[in-house]
C-alpha cells in the first residue's frame, strides 16, 4: 500500500506520523520503504539515526524529487509491500505529484484557524488529483493538540471540515506529547520508546488501525 502524509501547512507533525507508522508498518513484519520528499530531510535523518543506534527492523528511506517522483514510486511499489511518502509542508511538486499513485493521504493540521485555511487549496489538490487518481482517499487528522482535557480546539475544528467535499476527518486525533519527540531523537517509534507513554502509544495504535487495518 501507498500512503502520503503531507499538507500545505508546515509544523504539523507530518514527519511525526510517517516516521511512526513506518516503524510499526517494519515491527508488524512488512518490508517497508519511508520516502522523504522534503528538503529538510526530517524524515531522512530519522531514519540515519535509528541505523546509527542499530535499532530492528531497519526501516529503509530514500529521498526523491520532482516531477519524476511517481514514476519512481511505482517502480518501487514492486520491491516495497508498503510505501510511506512524507511530504513537505507546501503545495509542491512533490506533493501533487505523489497524489497521483497514493491509494491514502493523511494530512495533519493544527487545531487553528490558520491551518484550517491551507484547507480549502487541500481539497482543490485533491479534486485534480482524482481525475487521475479517482479512488484516493483524503483524510485529515488533526494533529499537535492540546493535552488539556478542558480545551475542546480538536471539537470545533472538526465541525468546518463539512465545508470541504473531498476531505474526510481521521477517526483518531494526536496530541501533543513529549514522547513523540524523545523517540524521533533515536530514531524511534513511541511504540519502541522506553519507558512507554501509554497515551501517545494508544493513539499511534489508532492511527495505524485506521490506515492499515487489517492489511
Amino acid at each position: 500500500m501507498i500512503i502520503l502524509i503531507g499538507g500545505e501547512k508546515g509544523g504539523t507533525g507530518k514527519t511525526t506520523l510517517a516516521t511512526n507508522l513506518a516503524a510499526m508498518r517494519a515491527l508488524a513484519g512488512r518490508d517497508v520503504l519511508l520516502i522523504d520528499t522534503d528538503p529538510q530531510g526530517s524524515a531522512n535523518y530519522w531514519a540515519q539515526s535509528r541505523d546509527d543506534e542499530q535499532v530492528t527492523p531497519r526501516v529503509a528511506c530514500v529521498q526523491k524529487f520532482g516531477k519524476g517522483l511517481p514514476a519512481e514510486v511505482k517502480d518501487l511499489e514492486h520491491r516495497y509491500q508498503d510505501i510511506i511518502i512524507d511530504a513537505g509542508g507546501r503545495d509542491s511538486v512533490e506533493l501533487r505529484s505523489a497524489m497521483v499513485v497514493t491509494r491514502k493521504v493523511y494530512i495533519p493540521i493544527q487545531p487553528s484557524q490558520f491551518d484550517i485555511w491551507t484547507l480549502n487549496q487541500m481539497d482543490e489538490l485533491v479534486e485534480t488529483a482524482k481525475g487521475f487518481n479517482p479512488d484516493l482517499q483524503a483524510r485529515v487528522i488533526i494533529s499537535r493538540s492540546s493535552t488539556n482535557p478542558s480545551v475542546h480546539e480538536s471539537d470545533d475544528t472538526s465541525k468546518l471540515l463539512a465545508d470541504f467535499p473531498n476531505l474526510d476527518l481521521a477517526n483518531v486525533s494526536i496530541r501533543d506529547r513529549i514522547a513523540y519527540r524523545k523517540a524521533a531523537k533515536d530514531g524511534l517509534s513511541v511504540i519502541e520508546l522506553k519507558p512507554k507513554d501509554a497515551k501517545a502509544v494508544e493513539e499511534m495504535e489508532a492511527l495505524y488501525q485506521e490506515v492499515f487495518g487489517n492489511e
